[in-house]
């Protein structure tokens, strides 16, 4: 896992905007694929931090995220 973003060319991903943002100023997930990474950063700020995760990682985050709901 990696919040670095220097050296990367991350202007040409193709993010997409979790199904469950509302576009109300709630809390919103961006993600997109790269090479063998999925990227994360905060819609509500694009130009802020993003990590990057491997698929093994985003699987175990996002299981741990439907065992633990609010």
């Amino acid at each position: 896992m990696s919040g670095e973003s220097a050296g990367r060319d991350i202007g040409d991903l193709a993010w997409y905007r979790s199904s469950y943002s509302a576009g109300n100023g709630g809390e919103c997930v961006e993600v997109a694929p790269g090479s063998g990474v999925l990227h994360v950063r905060d819609s509500k700020d694009v130009a802020g931090p993003m990590v990057s995760l491997t698929p093994k990682a985003w699987a175990a985050f996002v299981g741990f995220a439907a065992r633990h709901t609010a």
